[in-house]
Order: structure tokens, then sequence, then C-alpha cells
């Protein structure tokens, strides 16, 4: 190594201690920036170049830098991402974010390389106020990073040619993984506008063209259908009504043939009555002062199960469904069904 490059490691030595915090943060500016635009990511990583490492860079093309300030990666951090289209959303925010070196940057995704697919990263070379240093900000998907890792290890690490037939091989393996990449970024665009969709029509009262799955019942709770009968079971004793997760009972919904939305709104019209009348049953002897957000629908089962010719059977089904197996779920459909038996609904 000459004279220059001996210098430079020399530098490189001195100002470490300067390198490493700034690494930290960057960390800490990037996760503040990903948490401030609610974005979840695989991975945020980093990295000061080591000496071994700067030295073979400087015994390459030592030539090429004037000093330690030149070397744009000796600072680095990587975000690692699930979706494509996400990469292009952290550019931006970075864009905001530091002072880019537009000279120094890269966009490898536009290089279009037949085996490029696991390098095809996004790099900025940027500035953080108050270092004199640059670091270099990668940008890549989940599928990208771990294929420049395999390729990485089983070709370029391995420091012999390897044979047309395994490239070949590679070449059409990355080109899978790079459509997948693209199907899995479109697939969640799409489930998104199906979200968007659901969403009008619940809010538009159309609930028979909407088919009961996870995301159109999450959405039809959220116009709060049980919440008047809650507010009129909570005032036979003055209750509190504390929020409870209504999710469960999807599975049992479904279990009562409900296919749609309407088929649920229906169902709880049909039933609210008789819900709130097993509720005042439940509840008039007591002085319990804090029911569950879930008393209403529960009961507005428990009534479909019932008046349906379910019997015990069928409110232990129910509350297996609700709480998992257990001992307790046969008391609890026992108590449940002698609380219901004078009430005009079983006759």
């Amino acid at each position: 190594m000459d004279l220059h490059s001996e210098m430079i490691l020399e530098e490189y030595r001195q100002a470490l201690p300067v390198l490493e915090d700034m690494e930290q943060k960057v960390l800490v500016a990037l996760r503040e920036m990903l948490d401030r635009n609610e974005l979840i990511v695989t991975a945020i990583e980093g990295r000061v170049k080591t000496e071994k490492s700067l030295a073979g860079k400087l015994a390459l093309k030592g030539g090429k830098y004037s000093s330690l300030r030149d070397i744009t990666d000796i600072v680095g951090a990587r975000i690692v991402t699930y979706y494509t289209d996400d990469v292009d959303r952290i550019a931006s925010m970075a864009e905001q974010q530091f002072v880019i070196d537009w000279d120094n940057s890269v966009d490898k995704r536009r290089l279009h390389q037949l085996d490029s697919f696991g390098y095809n990263s996004l790099h900025y070379v940027c500035r953080l106020p108050g270092f004199d240093f640059p670091f270099e900000l990668q940008l890549r998907t989940t599928l990208q990073h771990a294929w420049a890792a395999i390729n990485h290890d089983t070709g370029y690490k391995s420091g012999i040619e390897i044979p047309k037939e395994y490239m070949r091989r590679m070449n059409r393996l990355a080109g899978m993984l790079e459509m997948a990449d693209d199907e899995f970024s479109r697939i969640r665009t799409e489930i998104n506008d199906y979200r968007r969709r659901v969403q009008k029509l619940v809010q538009n009262g159309k609930l028979d063209d909407v088919l009961l799955d996870g995301d159109t019942f999450r959405s039809y709770l959220q116009a709060k259908p049980l919440d008047a009968l809650n507010r009129r079971i909570a005032a036979i004793n003055q209750a509190e009504i504390q929020e409870a997760p209504l999710m469960g009972y999807l599975r049992v919904l479904k279990a009562l043939k409900c296919n749609t939305l309407g088929d649920v709104s229906r169902l709880i019209k049909q039933y609210e009555e008789d819900a709130y009348l097993l509720a005042r049953h439940q509840l008039g002897n007591t002085d319990l002062d804090i029911i569950s957000s879930a008393v209403g629908l529960q009961n507005i089962c428990v009534v479909c199960i019932l008046s349906s010719g379910g019997g015990k059977i069928g409110l232990e089904r129910l509350f297996d469904a609700l709480n998992g197996h257990n001992s307790q779920n046969a008391a609890l459909a026992e108590m449940t069904f002698a609380q219901a038996e004078t009430l005009p609904f079983m006759r």
C-alpha cells in the first residue's frame, strides 16, 4: 500500500469514534423517519467499514480518494423493505430528511441487466447535519436482499468462475424472484383497493354486496352497529361499557349462516330485542357496574342458537368457539340456558 493510502488509513483510525457515533445517529434518524411515516420494514442495518475492508478498497483504487471524506460508503446503512414500491416511498422520505449527493448516488434498478436482480438496490449518498463524512443509504426488498446474499455466497465469494449451466439456472431463479417481488406489490395494491371499495359499500349501506370475511367484518364493526344495544344493556345497572375485541365472533357468525354483511345486519335486527331481554334477566338482580362491549353480540348469538333449537349443546359450541375448549364452557352453557328458558323466544 502506498503512503497516500496509509495516510487515509491513519485518518480513519483517528476518526473511528466519530464514525461510530455517526452510524448510530443515522440509524436513529432512519427509525424515527419510518415511525413518523408509519412504515414497517424488514430490517434497518448499519455499519462502519472495517479497517481491513478499507485497506482492501484503498489497495484497489486508493488514488481515487484525496481523503477519507471522499469515500462515500465509509458509513453505510441499509433498509430492507417488504415491497418494491416501499423502496421509492422511503427514497422520497430520505430526500426530505437528508442532503443527497446526486452525483455519487445510483439507482441500480434502472440498469436492467439479466443477472442484476439481487443488486437492484437504490443507493443514496447522504449527508447528516453535524458530520463531515458522507454515508451510503442502500434500499432493497427482502427478496433482493436474500438473493444478493445467496448469489454472493455461491458466486462472487467462491473466487472461481461459475459454469454457464449453473449461471443460467441462477438467472432463471432471479427472474422468478423479480416477478414474485412485483406480484407481492401488485397484490398489496389490489387488496388495499378492495378494502376501500368495501368501506364505501359499508358507508353506503350496500351490505348485501359485501361478503363476510375478516376485512369486511372489521370495516362493519367500525360503524358501531351494536352500540345502541350495548347502551341499552348498560342502562339496566347504569354500568360502564368496557371495550372488548369482537373479531372472534366472525367464525360464530359464519356458523350461523351469515355469508354477507347484510346477513349480519339482519341477524342483529332480528334478535336484538330478545338479546336485550336476556341481558335484563341476567343483570336485573345484580349490582354489576361494568359490562363488556361484546355482551350485545354474544346475547344475539345465544338467542339465535336457542330460538333455532340449538339448546345447551349449541351454547357450549358457541362458548368453545369464543373461549377455546375448556371444562367451564359446559357450566356456562348450562347457566345461560337456565337464564333464558323462561323468556318468550324459548316458547
